[in-house]
Formats: structure tokens, C-alpha cells, sequence
């Protein structure tokens, strides 16, 4: 759904609308009569309707179409052409459900201005209807490592209070699932929650996006700060807040209140405010390009999320999980995880972290072999998969000599293994066939040095930890 589809009973003005939003980049469709608009519309719903009110020889006016159309798919916004003598009519079918309308003979530019409105509401309908329907999926939390049982706590304590929450993370790592999480285990879950992706709205269209408009024409254009009234407000990638709009949400999170772009009346709203980022906001604030107050106002409860890195524990749950979500939401293979694969998933580097995982899954259910259980190798992008028994020697790896080249291989083997099993000397000990005395002497052998933390590529140990560890 990403076409405008233009329907006027005059050959020479639907195709000269058609032409100028081609040159524009859009892709269109066009129609003569209310059954052909029917048939494209029923066929395959477009993104946005240019719809003449009078349509000659047809069984259906533009107003008969609109109703339809509202009644069917009320997400589609529909921009209305009428003559001058029709204005009044072209009103009437706002207070219907049209999104604008445009008089004729129309003003190239003007036409433009309202249809690329038009084409953001839909892609924010449309982004919103998406969420609406992952909602089921997207605010469940899946773990079983030390890391996200911390993450889960903290979120726990903050679902039933009131306090803002700043989520920092890598990109993917599932920012939103815990503020949706926060959300649907709060007191707020039957009210709405309102995501704003920063990022992707124009900044000068930010303002009109958050705070809605006043219009003589329109009447009221509610925000999404309004549409969030009395649930949560979720500000993806916070950073990403144009400076004016800044300063505006700030006084609003003071007041708790609004006035929406060309009103003049103040609108009250009761807003739990959940932000996200994956910068580093003091340098952001530091280099001028966030403010400090909205920093401490946003900032009242930090909560890192940690990436898959540190989660690799959890990476066969989540792969499970993602393979359930695709086959009742796509009808995708309900495949199984070979042992093989879930070791491979869990060694594997994923800068994408939770993301990159579920678009792999996703990929070798639409792309893989069979229903039978999925296999390592199919995790390997781009590259051909070894012969049977066989592993590829990397070029650093296969100029050694054999006993530089086993230590070498034995290390990273080892580390792998460490990182998969989260650090857990014990359970890496039991794979991999060894005493745990007899791993410990190994690591040290190989110039691992046993300090630090678990998580990374150099998962490492302290004797004290191994004690602990012991406990």
C-alpha cells in the first residue's frame, strides 16, 4: 500500500495529476468511474485517494465513495477535488472523513503541499496499525542470562510508578519491547501507547505531528501527544528531536499541557513519558545539539538495555521465539533448531543484536530447506557453505604451523564456548569435555588472562569468581 491512486471522470486532469506525481517519484493509479475506483481500491488498497466529488456516469458519487471507502479502510486518507461552485459540499465531506480538500483549477504547488501531508498521515496510520498488531509479540520479554534478569528487574520496579524512564542501548537491542513491556504491566495498559519516531518525521512537521492543528477548515487535528492521553508517550530515539521541538516538549512535561499549532485554547494531557537513544546524550548535550533540562527531565530513571553480546544465553530462546512469532503471524515453517545451529547462533557476532536475529530467522524460514530441522550452514550469508567434515581455514590460521595454529584454534574455540554458555566455567567445562581444573589450566596456558567480566569476545575470570562460581 504505497500508491496514490487518482480518480476524476475527466481523462486530461487525472492524467495530469498522475504525471506530476510521477515526476514527483510517487506511483499512481488512476480511475474514470466509481466501479473502477472500487476494483483498485478492493484489489489492493493505496496509500492515499485523489477523488473528484462529481464523477459523470457513474454509479457512485465522490461522496458515496468516501463513505465507502471510511467504512472499509479508514486508514486510507482521501484528498477531495471539487469545483468552485462545490466547496461547500467539499466541507461537508471533510466533516465525513476526507483528509482535504483541493478547489479547482488547483495550484500545482498547493496540490503538492496537501498531498505530501497526506501521504505522512498515511505512513503514520499505517506504522501505527503495524505496532497495534506486533503489540502481542513486541512488549514480551524472553531471557534466561544474568544480563536480562537484571534488565527485567529494573523494569519491574518501574512499572507501577509514574516516573519517567530513559532507555539507552545499541540500535536493536529491544528498547521498545521494554518500554512496551513498562506499559502493559502498568496501571496505564488499557490506555493507548504512543510511539513517536523521532528520526523519521520532517522537523518542520514535528510540531503539527506532536501537537496537532486548528484549522477553520479541518477544525481540530488531534497530536500524538492528545492521542496518548492518560497512557504512555514513547519517544524512539529522543535525540533525534529537532532543537525547537525540544524546548516545547519541556514546557510540556512542566505543565502538562499544550496549545496545538493555529489554536489558541490550552490542552491538558496525563502523559507517562518512556525515551529511548542509542547516543551518548552528554556529548549531545555537550556539542549543543540536545538541552540539559530536557535531559534531566527525561532522565529520572536510566535503564540500560543490554545488547545480545551480553545475552548470548538467551540467543536459542530468542531464535524459538522468533521462529513461533513468524509461523502464526506468516504462516513460515515451524522449524526446529538443530543443536549445531543453536551453538552457531550462539558464537555468532550480532552488531544488529536482537534485530539482526530476528530478520536471520526470518530469512531462513522464507529461504531455507524444507521443514526439517534448521542447520548451521544455513546460517552462512553470502559465503559457500564447506563440504561435509570440512572447516574453512582463514588465511591467519592456515600460514601457521601446526602447533601455533592449534594453540590459536584451541583459544578461540575455547572463548566461543565461554561466551555461549554466559560465562559459565562449569557448563563450558561439561560441552567441551573437561575438568574444570583442567579448563582453568588451559585458558592460562593459552595466555588468557582470568580477569574481568563475562559477556564480550574476552570473557575472563578471577579466582575469586571461581569460587563463587563454585557456591
Amino acid at each position: 500500500m504505497s500508491d496514490i491512486l487518482v480518480v476524476d471522470d475527466e481523462k486530461d486532469i487525472r492524467e495530469l495529476i498522475a504525471d506530476i506525481l510521477g515526476d514527483e517519484g510517487y506511483a499512481t493509479r488512476t480511475a474514470a468511474n466509481s466501479d473502477e475506483c472500487m476494483e483498485a481500491i478492493n484489489t489492493e488498497p493505496p496509500a492515499l485517494v485523489i477523488l473528484d466529488i462529481w464523477l459523470k456516469d457513474s454509479r457512485m458519487d465522490g461522496i458515496d465513495i468516501l463513505k465507502t471507502v471510511k467504512r472499509d479502510n479508514p486508514d486510507i486518507p482521501i484528498i477531495i477535488i471539487s469545483g468552485h461552485g462545490n466547496i461547500e459540499i467539499a466541507v461537508a465531506a471533510i466533516k465525513q472523513g476526507a483528509y482535504d480538500y483541493i478547489a479547482k483549477p488547483f495550484n500545482i504547488d498547493q496540490l503538492m503541499v496537501v498531498i505530501s501531508r497526506a501521504m505522512e498521515t498515511s505512513r503514520l496510520r499505517r506504522e501505527n496499525s503495524s505496532l497495534r498488531r506486533r503489540d502481542l509479540h513486541v512488549g514480551e520479554m524472553l531471557g534466561n542470562s544474568v544480563a536480562f534478569k537484571r534488565l527485567k528487574d529494573q523494569l519491574d520496579k518501574v512499572t507501577k510508578s509514574n516516573g519517567r524512564v530513559m532507555l539507552t542501548g545499541e540500535p536493536g537491542s529491544g528498547k521498545e519491547s521494554a518500554a512496551r513491556y513498562i506499559h502493559q504491566h502498568s496501571t496505564r495498559t488499557a490506555a493507548p501507547f504512543v510511539t513517536v519516531t523521532s528520526a523519521t518525521i520532517a522537523p518542520d512537521r514535528m510540531e503539527d505531528v506532536l501537537f496537532g492543528r486548528e484549522t477553520p477548515e479541518r477544525g481540530v487535528e488531534k497530536g500524538l501527544l492528545e492521542q496518548a492521553h492518560g497512557g504512555v508517550i514513547y519517544f524512539d530515539e529522543v535525540a533525534e528531536m529537532p532543537a525547537g521541538t525540544q524546548a516545547k516538549i519541556l514546557r510540556v512535561l512542566t505543565e502538562q499541557q499544550f496549545t496545538r499549532v493555529g489554536g489558541t485554547d490550552k490542552v491538558r494531557v496525563d502523559l507517562r513519558v518512556i525515551s529511548s537513544t542509542t547516543r551518548n546524550l552528554a556529548a549531545e548535550i555537550a556539542a549543543g545539539r540536545f538541552r540539559q533540562e530536557l535531559y534531566d527531565r527525561l532522565n529520572v530513571v536510566p535503564i540500560a538495555v543490554p545488547p545480545l553480546s551480553e545475552r548470548r544465553e538467551d540467543v536459542p530462546l530468542l531464535a524459538r521465539h522468533f521462529i513461533e512469532v513468524f509461523n502464526s503471524t506468516q504462516g513460515l515453517p515451524a522449524r526446529a533448531l538443530s543443536e549445531e545451529a543453536e551453538a552457531s547462533l550462539q558464537t555468532m557476532d550480532w552488531p544488529g543484536n536482537i534485530r539482526e536475529l530476528r530478520n536471520v530467522i526470518e530469512r531462513v524460514l522464507i529461504l531455507g530447506e524444507g521443514s526439517g530441522p534448521i542447520e548451521a550452514r544455513e546460517f552462512a550469508s553470502n559465503a559457500a557453505a564447506p563440504e561435509e567434515g570440512r572447516i574453512v581455514l582463514g588465511g591467519q590460521l592456515a600460514a601457521l604451523p601446526l602447533r601455533e595454529a592449534r594453540e590459536l584454534f584451541e583459544r578461540e574455540y575455547l572463548l566461543s564456548q565461554i561466551n555461549r554458555f554466559g560465562g559459565n566455567i562449569s557448563r563450558t567445562a561439561a560441552f567441551v569435555g573437561m575438568e574444570r581444573s583442567a579448563l582453568h589450566r588451559k585458558l592460562k596456558s593459552l595466555g588468557v588472562v582470568t580477569a574481568g567480566k563475562a559477556g564480550g569476545r574476552m570473557a575472563q575470570f578471577d579466582e575469586g569468581e571461581e569460587e563463587a562460581e563454585e557456591a
